[in-house]
């Protein structure tokens, strides 16, 4: 006669969504840390939802913000939306065959923008999504979106990772965007419900929230010196180029994750443009003269291509302005080693070598680089202003103003 058996108690988790069962029942009904089960954003997420909602079973209510924090929110982050509209159409665009919902909010997890609600997809969470709700975490509990407000580090949070248990059917992956001071200036979100990703969501909306950033950044730097650099010119314009924002007084005022990640590892000031760059002032405001990028060696060693623009808070552009005799391409070679020109740019002749402390003007700020182009351009248009702001991109009513400022005596505060 047979002996009948028990079949054996399964000892550890094997799926996802065993592991993070696993993970509530001893955090939630055991209060034991659940170290390995789930992600340390998510648990520090659950331990600070736990200390405003010890019922993770309650309905969970997204009710709006009052109008006048809506108000205030669209006026604060209005260059935000404008530089992140486009991006949100791509996504939406790239995703419309699936039931994700593209998001964006404010730095304190106000929705700003919210893909549309399609009437046939049926999303019971989803569907109250609107702009003027507030997903942080003290509203919704653990979510990506309410992770990276209170962290600012981009994360995925999954099915019963979310602390309520309404919110058990969503999948959602958050990343922050920043502006030039390094401060969270919003949080892109990919969120669905009822079903996980058929993709990489965490990979997909960190890209999208880069490109966010890097216009963002560049948007907020009129009267820097904005330098483009990769090791690559075909990666020039796209989510992976490093930017860098070169203040009036010739210091480094910001960089992306990509600038940091290739001048990381170098001595002395990371503010200090030599040490940074291999080159002084002059030298990168004289690639804001090209059209196109050139070869330059960062302080650390590292050979890359770099474009520099100069926009003014006027509008001035002087990549439109003339290039003087004595300002050509190969100037910029100049400040490179051999061997990197030589590597780079085959094809361009090499350059004469110049003394080391040459009589040739050199500004010390921005502001005198701006100054002194304006007055070679209208100098090169023979005294004709229309044909000079022409070339500078600017109405004439902008270039006397800009003329009539610089021949005021120079003020300064400290």
């Amino acid at each position: 006669m047979p002996v009948a058996t028990t079949p054996p108690l399964q000892l550890f988790a094997s799926t996802r969504v065993q592991r993070v069962a696993s993970a509530r029942r001893q955090f939630f009904e055991e209060g034991v840390r659940p170290s390995g089960l789930v992600g340390e954003a998510v648990l520090q997420s659950w331990m600070r939802c736990r200390r405003g909602h010890t019922d993770t079973q309650r309905p969970v209510k997204i009710a709006p913000v009052t109008s006048s924090r809506l108000h205030a929110a669209m006026g604060r982050n209005r260059q935000l939306l404008d530089v992140a509209r486009p991006e949100l159409s791509a996504m939406e665009g790239a995703l419309g065959g699936t039931d994700c919902r593209v998001i964006l909010t404010d730095p304190s997890g106000v929705v700003l923008h919210v893909t549309r609600h399609h009437a046939g997809v049926h999303q019971p969470v989803l569907g109250h999504a609107r702009v003027d709700v507030n997903v942080c975490e003290t509203v919704v509990g653990t979510s990506a979106p309410g992770i990276v407000v209170a962290t600012g580090q981009a994360c995925a949070v999954s099915g019963g990772e979310h602390y309520f248990d309404a919110l058990g059917q969503m999948q959602c992956a958050a990343a922050p965007v920043r502006d030039v001071h390094g401060q969270l200036a919003g949080v892109l979100d990919l969120t669905t419900e009822g079903r996980p990703f058929a993709f990489d969501a965490a990979s997909l909306v960190a890209l999208h929230a880069t490109t966010i950033e890097n216009q963002l950044l560049q948007a907020q730097s009129r009267d820097h010196l904005v330098l483009c650099f990769q090791a690559s010119p075909a990666l020039l314009g796209t989510p992976l180029e490093a930017l860098a924002g070169i203040s009036g007084a010739g210091t480094v005022a910001w960089l992306n994750d990509a600038a940091r990640r290739l001048t990381s590892g170098l001595q002395g000031d990371e503010r200090e443009l030599e040490s940074l760059f291999g080159l002084d002032l002059a030298s990168l405001l004289r690639l804001a003269r090209q059209s196109t990028a050139q070869p330059v060696r960062l302080g650390n060693g590292l050979g890359v291509w770099m474009q520099a623009r100069l926009t003014a808070a006027d509008g001035i552009d002087f990549r439109h302005a003339v290039v003087l005799p004595d300002e050509t391409p190969d100037l910029v070679v100049a400040e490179c080693t051999g061997t990197l020109a030589s590597a780079l740019l085959p094809q361009v002749q090499q350059p004469v070598d110049e003394p080391a402390h040459s009589d040739k003007w050199k500004p010390g700020t921005l502001l005198d680089h701006n100054r002194k182009l304006i007055e070679e351009t209208v100098a090169a248009c023979g005294g004709n202003l229309s044909e000079a702001a022409r070339k500078l991109g600017v109405s004439r009513g902008t270039l006397y103003r800009r003329l009539r400022a610089s021949q005021q005596p120079e003020t300064t505060s400290q």
